[in-house]
Parts: C-alpha cells; sequence; structure tokens
C-alpha cells in the first residue's frame, strides 16, 4: 500500500532528527521508502511561541496495516526522544499518517486522512512536491488544488 507520512522536528538538532528518523523508517520491515520531499523550515502551527520547524513529506510501500505502520512511528518518536507535553508543543520529532492510499479511518486510535493536513501550507507544500495530482478521499479535490486553494 501507498502511504504518506508527515515529518516535523523544531528541537536541537533538527535536521539529525529528520534523517535519524528516515533511517528508522526506512529499516521497519514491510516497509520501503520511494521518495522524500525536501526538507522546509517552516513557522509553528497552533501553538505559534516556539522554534520554528523542519518539516517534509516521506512516500512509502508497505504492507502494514494502517494501526501496526502508527504503532512504529510512534516507537521511533519515543526512540528519538518525543516527550507529549502539550498540544501542538515543541518537539524532537513528529510523525504523522497523512494519507494510506485512499482510506478513510476514524477511530479513537487512527483518523485517516490527517484531519488537519488539508489547513497546513507546510503539510501541503511538501505533499504538492510528491504528489500534486493525488486525490484527497474525503475532499476529493487534488493536493494541488487544496494547495493552491490556501495561497
Amino acid at each position: 500500500m501507498n502511504c504518506y507520512l508527515g515529518l516535523g522536528s523544531n528541537l536541537g538538532d533538527k535536521q539529525n532528527y529528520i534523517t535519524e528518523a528516515i533511517n528508522l523508517i526506512s529499516r521497519l520491515k514491510d516497509v520501503e521508502i520511494k521518495r522524500t520531499s525536501s526538507v522546509i523550515e517552516t513557522t509553528p502551527f497552533g501553538k505559534t511561541d516556539q522554534p520554528d520547524f523542519l518539516n517534509c513529506v516521506i512516500e512509502l510501500e508497505t504492507t502494514l496495516i494502517p494501526e501496526d505502520l502508527l504503532k512504529k512511528c510512534l516507537d521511533i518518536e519515543n526512540q528519538l526522544g518525543r516527550i507529549r507535553n502539550e498540544k501542538w508543543g515543541p518537539r524532537t520529532i513528529d510523525i504523522d499518517l497523512l494519507f494510506y492510499e485512499d482510506k478513510i479511518i476514524n477511530s479513537k486510535l487512527l483518523i485517516l486522512p490527517h484531519p488537519e493536513l488539508h489547513k497546513r501550507e507546510f503539510v501541503l507544500t511538501s505533499l504538492n512536491e510528491l504528489c500534486p495530482d493525488l486525490v484527497h478521499p474525503i475532499l476529493n479535490k487534488k493536493i494541488r488544488n487544496i494547495f493552491m486553494g490556501l495561497k
């Protein structure tokens, strides 16, 4: 299955956290990274009184079910020192499942597609670089059109 993950870091050696997260994801069984967007520097979203972020999106192929992929991403966040003190607070690494094929999931554990991605320019910038023609399965719009709608 084809899926997209969003990565972000705004504490410590941000580039190293992004690189390490990508390396750890690439070593997961049943996961193959296909492409990585450019790493971009962005201002914080939601809670703005914190350092700027580095963000990117990776495209991967996996046979893992979405919930198992999420668990493995949370394990990687923990390995890289992620501490969840406050919503939208600073973090060493954040790994979000953005899309998993065209699946729509709304459970206590996982919401897919990511419920806020269509409002976040930093996510859409990277998705637009990788997959401008990908159609959001709920909004029924291409990434490029959602991205242009924010401008």
